[in-house]
């Protein structure tokens, strides 16, 4: 039983909220049902079988090219919709990639240098309530720093952007806490190592770098990366993740967990215990961290923008992209998770409910996969996603030479649930 939807032309194009409408790239399972991938299917299906995966979207790419975007399963189980290309998932820490672009194009524009001072009164948060830090050493952290998890904070005592309940009764304020008081709470504390002489991965790094990019760019985060990113790159289906399943945007997929998940205490401080999933964990207040949602196409739009290929135009300046990515450069990897010497960069995120992982490889190729359902192993299943995706892609004997990209509409257009059958 599919739930099925029904275009409805945007009658005014123009207006940025249309602009902003779920679908506007045009594409479905049929347009890569071809006969190029028909070995690809049983790998997909057999890997979501062992691993109890409810859905799935895989996009590929080629020198520069998206030849394959598939769903898999289902977006909602309940519902029985399937997924397609057009589904939406909370990409986590994929999300630090998008963040790290927009430090390198504020950079890139002359509003931000990677030297400059994060806190105190020459900071570029030099806000009155970040001036105080009970450890002197939190002066001398530079954006630098934040990018490369070199920032002096490490998840010892464990990880600031996911103990609202902490922070509020040590802040004395309510919940749900906002990003500026973890980050005050996490300056009432001293540092675990002095900036730049150590590194630890550090959501809190990348949560500050979004308030920077807000500073000096003087727009919202979400506004800056929405202009000076999405945009100018044709991406209209990347955008912020909320915490609760009534809150859901437009074609996001449902999230599954495995069954005997423990509850939390939801993030809002109504005293229920809810599933991590939805309530449980903070996703909003991550922000730069991690709480982009999109489609697979859309993010190959960007990751292709940032790929340091010749087959399309980037986004950064060559420079940019290899300071980003050079290993010998005692800085990368920035925004990717892993940069290996021979070319492969990687990028993944993981969320209760959640898993997604980003691969460009040296020989032009490029996927991604998005799961709207955890494994038992947490970040573990990375390496099996890996592992699938080697499979499937070893597969293909004969690329197709067109380009899904191409597969537009003149104007945008809206969906509506028109029924089930």
């Amino acid at each position: 039983m599919l739930a099925r939807y029904s275009p409805i032309a945007v009658e005014n194009p123009g207006n940025p909220s249309d602009r902003m409408a779920p679908a506007y790239i045009r594409l479905t399972n049929t347009d890569s049902s071809v006969s190029e991938f028909e070995s690809c299917s049983p790998v997909i299906n057999s890997f979501m079988k062992k691993w109890t995966i409810q859905g799935a979207s895989v996009a590929i790419a080629r020198d520069g090219k998206l030849v394959y975007a598939r769903g898999f399963g289902y977006a909602d189980t309940a519902a029985g919709i399937e997924t397609q290309p057009y589904s939406k998932f909370r990409i986590a820490s994929i999300s630090k990639l998008v963040t790290a672009v927009a430090i390198m194009k504020l950079r890139e524009e002359g509003k931000l240098s990677l030297d400059d001072r994060v806190f105190g009164p020459d900071g570029v948060l030099n806000d009155s309530c970040f001036c105080y830090p009970r450890d002197k050493r939190a002066f001398n952290i530079t954006v630098a720093h934040l990018l490369s998890h070199e920032g002096g904070w490490s998840q010892r005592y464990g990880d600031q952007m996911f103990m609202p309940h902490l922070v509020a009764s040590q802040m004395k304020c309510d919940l749900p806490v906002d990003t500026r008081t973890i980050v005050r709470f996490a300056l009432s504390k001293r540092l675990h190592f002095s900036p730049g002489t150590g590194r630890s991965y550090s959501n809190l790094g990348y949560s500050i770098l979004g308030l920077i990019i807000e500073k000096a760019s003087g727009l919202s985060y979400e506004e800056y990366c929405r202009t000076a990113i999405f945009e100018p790159l044709g991406i209209f289906d990347i955008v912020p993740a909320k915490n609760l399943p009534d809150q859901k945007a437009p074609f996001e997929v449902t999230y599954y967990e495995p069954a005997g998940m423990p509850l939390k205490p939801s993030v809002y401080g109504t005293g229920e215990m809810v599933p991590v999933r939805y309530g449980g964990n903070d996703v909003e207040t991550l922000g730069a961290a991690g709480y982009w949602l999109a489609t697979a196409p859309d993010l190959m739009r960007l990751v292709l923008a940032v790929d340091g290929f010749d087959f399309n135009d980037d986004i950064l300046t060559d420079s940019s992209i290899n300071l980003m990515t050079d290993v010998n450069n005692e800085f990368s990897p920035v925004g990717w998770k892993t940069t290996y010497e021979n070319g492969t960069w990687i990028r993944t995120g993981s969320f209760a409910g959640t898993a997604a992982m980003v691969k460009r490889q040296p020989d032009g190729l490029t996927w991604i996969v998005l799961l709207n359902t955890s494994a038992w192993n947490g970040p573990g299943i990375h390496s099996y996603v890996n592992r699938m995706m080697s499979t499937m892609v070893s597969k293909v004997m004969d690329w197709p030479k067109y380009n899904l990209f191409d597969n537009t509409l003149p104007v945008p257009i809206r969906f509506e649930l028109t029924g089930i059958n």
